[in-house]
């Protein structure tokens, strides 16, 4: 009898402090703070976590502790067995960034209000984590990465997607079923190697694809020459003359600087292709294009290029600039290969033009006017 008063007072004292924060939770969210909301949940889960996994509370303690919570609080809703149960998923998905998670039992009886909660974590960034994302993911779209994604950066690519194009729960669900984040191409690179700030890596690997469709290049319309001998010039002056739907297929926040920009350094000059400023990399971006299969010899030639732009145009508060090398055909595992010993960052891309679009892939593509119409 005595026991079971123990364990009454137990839940009873869990469900009073578990409420507390709840409330103090939705109070963040509706300012619309989502950083303090997602402490509190994190904190919340932690508690659940120590006192269910290390046999503090009996068995169907989140049952009892869930009934208490909808009587003292009428009106909540979503706070549940399962909201709990989420929460704790919450915390140990992401506990490697408590850095206080060595905390002992005896310390949680110690735990009577919000305060003491939140006391409970202390949060350190590991210095390749997507912070800024992790805070801007909603907290229900982190426990679907949580249940749907046992891969680290299958979580952080998806949580980039959900904070870029600001995704629904349904959405969020869909592409991962589809396996958006194998099918994702991503340029082969030396991005994490060679850019300082891991953050920033990420964000360039994300920001290029391995291979695009340049669809508005038609080059039947240029004569009846082979592909492989069309000069890169001709290519290039295709792409000026239709930037903007360049810039579209290559990808967000990227500004036009100019082609053939001049570059000196002691009394050489060179002429890059397509230089452009990535505002989310906040980068420098040079574009080099070939009509060929990738060479080596095409990789020295873009370390030239960054070289003298990080010495003689990078502004100071410029992160170095990227490279990419967009060619017919490369072959990645060897590009991968003979990348390890540049110390510039830069990527190898390909490329598909019109006329290189099967005839029976080109009647199943909705006509460009019939689709603006549509929109």
């Amino acid at each position: 009898m005595e026991q079971n008063t123990n364990i009454t007072k137990i839940y009873d004292h869990a469900a009073e402090t578990i409420k507390n924060a709840i409330l103090k939770g939705q109070y963040e969210a509706a300012k619309g703070v989502n950083r303090v909301q997602l402490l509190t949940y994190f904190a919340i889960g932690k508690y659940v976590s120590l006192n269910t996994r290390n046999g503090v509370w009996g068995t169907g303690a989140l049952k009892a502790i869930s009934d208490r919570l909808r009587k003292i609080l009428p009106g909540l809703r979503g706070y549940g067995e399962t909201q709990l149960r989420e929460m704790r998923l919450f915390y140990e998905g992401w506990s490697f960034l408590d850095s206080n998670s060595s905390v002992v039992t005896d310390e949680l009886q110690h735990v009577v209000s919000v305060e003491d909660i939140l006391d409970l974590v202390k949060i350190e960034t590991p210095i390749e984590f997507p912070m800024d994302d992790y805070l801007k993911t909603p907290f229900t779209h982190h426990t679907v990465l949580l249940r749907k994604c046992k891969n680290t950066e299958e979580r952080y690519y998806y949580m980039g997607r959900c904070v870029e194009e600001h995704m629904s729960v349904p959405r969020l669900e869909q592409v991962i079923t589809d396996g958006e984040f194998k099918k994702a191409g991503k340029v082969p690179n030396n991005f994490i190697e060679r850019i300082e700030d891991k953050n920033l890596a990420r964000k360039a690997v994300l920001q290029f694809k391995d291979s695009y469709l340049l669809d508005f290049i038609n080059t039947e319309e240029i004569g009846e020459r082979d592909l492989q001998d069309i000069d890169e010039r001709v290519v290039e002056q295709q792409i000026i003359h239709n930037i903007k739907k360049f810039i579209m297929t290559f990808g967000k926040d990227f500004a036009f600087v100019g082609n053939q920009y001049h570059l000196e350094i002691y009394s050489e000059d060179f002429f890059p292709d397509l230089l452009f400023f990535n505002r989310e990399l906040n980068a420098l971006v040079v574009v080099e294009l070939k009509t060929g299969k990738f060479k080596t010899s095409y990789l020295a030639q873009l370390m030239t290029y960054l070289r003298i732009l990080d010495d003689k145009v990078k502004k100071p508060h410029e992160n170095p600039s990227i490279g990419i090398v967009l060619c017919k055909e490369a072959n990645r595992s060897f590009v991968e290969y003979v990348m390890q010993d540049y110390d510039k960052p830069m990527g190898v891309a390909t490329y598909t033009t019109s006329k290189e679009i099967p005839e029976m892939l080109k009647d199943a593509l909705p006509d460009m006017d019939e689709l603006k119409k549509l929109l």
